[in-house]
């Protein structure tokens, strides 16, 4: 058994090794997850709760701004707010709204400045 860990280690070994010098080339890693990204943003303001809540929130408030359910980021806050633990604050809805735009949909975040 030992000898075969051995022997796997050593190929992988050469393969890193041989690879550049025989033009292969590795795929890079995958980007970071932007549910888990956005989870751990959420987390750094005081926000819990399942990621894959948090990310519908998120995913969905964009939709509801995108269609004009939520007219302004006021209506886009109180619809996050409405959605957080009991408890939240209405600063970390904010947070959630400001962190799910830049993760989600970017191209909304002039309702922040709008909301100024």
């Amino acid at each position: 058994m030992r000898r075969a860990l051995i022997g796997a280690a050593t190929v992988a070994m050469g393969l890193t090794f041989a690879a550049p010098a025989a033009g292969l080339i590795f795929a890079a890693p995958a980007a970071a997850d932007p549910d888990t990204a956005f989870t751990n943003e959420l987390n750094t303001y005081g926000i819990y709760g399942q990621k894959d809540y948090n990310a519908w929130i998120g995913k969905i408030t964009c939709k509801r701004i995108a269609t004009g359910v939520d007219a302004d980021a006021f209506e886009a806050a109180e619809f996050v707010h409405n959605q957080l633990q009991r408890g939240s604050t209405t600063e970390q809805a904010w947070k959630f709204l400001a962190a799910g735009l830049r993760t989600y949909c970017p191209d909304k975040l002039p309702i922040l400045d709008q909301a100024r």
